[in-house]
């Protein structure tokens, strides 16, 4: 008897337990169940085709009904279709042979082991449904920033719960230089991407890419959300600098100023935000001549050539412009190059009376190519372009070594001794 009690309490628990921590609707909570019971009364009977089950979580209980047929005493080939006339008549004297019997069937009789299966089948069947929700609720999400709080913090990635705990995963490839997390914290970060590998829901964060800091401003200004002013262009190096293009089609905003905000107070939370990074506001042209122009800003630029066929821009600029065209470690020319689309080489402007300059590549021979690149992507194509340069600015905007730099001063400055 005392058994059997267990075994109640133990069905009433797994009912109870499944309905008030697992926030699904009753339609579901019931077919779950009614599911799982089937599947572990199959195992036992070989089949469930002939079960009728009634499940009422509100109880706690189920009823089940066996359907057999009655046949001849010495014609029974399946007992869990097929019951015998002797059999069916100790329960209805009554029955003849081709009827119908209902038999009602008491899951408390099958013991623990029975009741253990069950919670072990609803349990995975939870489980599945929980992937499926969360899968669900995120997958139409891309684009959203959320905030989360930090559970744990790995060494490649941290995890983060929203507030149902779902797990978030923000990968150390999308967080920020400089970003530092301890538990309990909480972080906001876009929704990058969804994954659903073997049922398995991932569910990743950015707080790198360009539409965090798109969400970001949309929050901040009213008129982005409002549809006034339009960000036609984003580029970022996450933590250090970044340039936005902005169009309004009102002439009366300055879509630039109603961005930054009086005194900066809209661009300063952001910037706060993104640990300090530098931004950038630029109006925005279709005028492909005067948007390279203003990406390349703070510099002024004398003249522009551009070949719109490879999308390359030839840039020239005064000398002492040069260096805030290309800016630190080449970091202003690299984000307009970006938002821009083109491929910007900047140019020295060449003065009067200037004496005749030799491209960098002509050095080869002494030169390693990798160095030649590095001056090169730093905007600087020949030997007086880079010799207009102290050693402190080159070895800043092209991050070469010291020894390196000195080695390439020596060479040009030879060079030009002998002519």
């Amino acid at each position: 008897m005392a058994n059997k009690k267990d075994n109640i309490v133990s069905l009433i628990d797994t009912f109870a337990e499944f309905k008030e921590t697992k926030n699904i609707d009753r339609a579901t909570l019931v077919g779950v169940l009614e599911e799982s019971f089937r599947s572990v009364l199959a195992k036992m009977f070989g089949s469930d085709e002939n079960l009728d089950i009634i499940v009422n979580p509100d109880k706690g209980d189920c009823e089940i009904h066996r359907n057999r047929v009655v046949v001849a005493d010495d014609e029974v080939t399946d007992l869990n279709k097929e019951i015998s006339l002797s059999e069916a008549r100790k329960i209805d004297a009554d029955y003849e042979i081709g009827e119908d019997v209902s038999e009602s069937i008491d899951f408390m009789k099958f013991g623990r082991r029975a009741i253990l299966t069950l919670r072990q089948t609803l349990a995975g069947k939870v489980l599945e449904l929980e992937h499926d929700s969360l899968y669900n609720k995120y997958k139409d999400r891309i684009g959203e920033v959320v905030t989360a709080e930090v559970y744990q913090v790995w060494k490649n990635e941290v995890l983060l719960q929203d507030e149902e705990h779902n797990d978030l995963l923000l990968p150390k490839s999308e967080q920020i230089p400089g970003d530092f997390y301890r538990k309990g914290e909480t972080v906001r970060a876009v929704i990058h991407r969804v994954e659903n590998q073997n049922n398995i829901p991932k569910i990743y964060l950015s707080r790198t890419s360009p539409v965090f800091l798109q969400r970001l401003l949309e929050a901040e200004v009213p008129e982005i959300n409002d549809g006034l002013i339009t960000i036609k262009g984003i580029a970022r190096v996450p933590g250090e600098r970044a340039k936005i293009a902005v169009e309004s089609y009102d002439d009366r905003i300055d879509p630039v100023g109603a961005c930054v905000g009086v005194k900066g107070r809209r661009i300063h939370g952001i910037v706060r935000e993104l640990r300090n990074e530098n931004i950038d506001m630029v109006n925005f042209t279709t005028n492909q001549s005067l948007y390279i122009q203003r990406a390349l800003s703070p510099a002024k630029v004398t003249e522009i050539y551009l070949d719109e066929a490879t999308r390359k821009a030839e840039v020239y600029l005064k000398p002492e412009e040069v260096s805030l065209a290309i800016g630190k470690s080449g970091l202003n020319i690299k984000l307009a190059c970006m938002l821009t689309g083109y491929t910007i080489d900047v140019f020295r402007e060449s003065e009067e009376g200037e004496e005749d300059d030799i491209y960098l590549y002509e050095f080869s021979d002494e030169i390693d190519q990798w160095v030649i690149d590095a001056f090169n992507q730093a905007g600087m194509k020949t030997a007086r372009e880079v010799l207009s340069h102290t050693r402190e600015e080159l070895i800043q905007m092209t991050d070469l070594e010291e020894d390196t730099i000195d080695d390439v001063l020596n060479i040009l400055n030879e060079e030009f001794e002998k002519e």
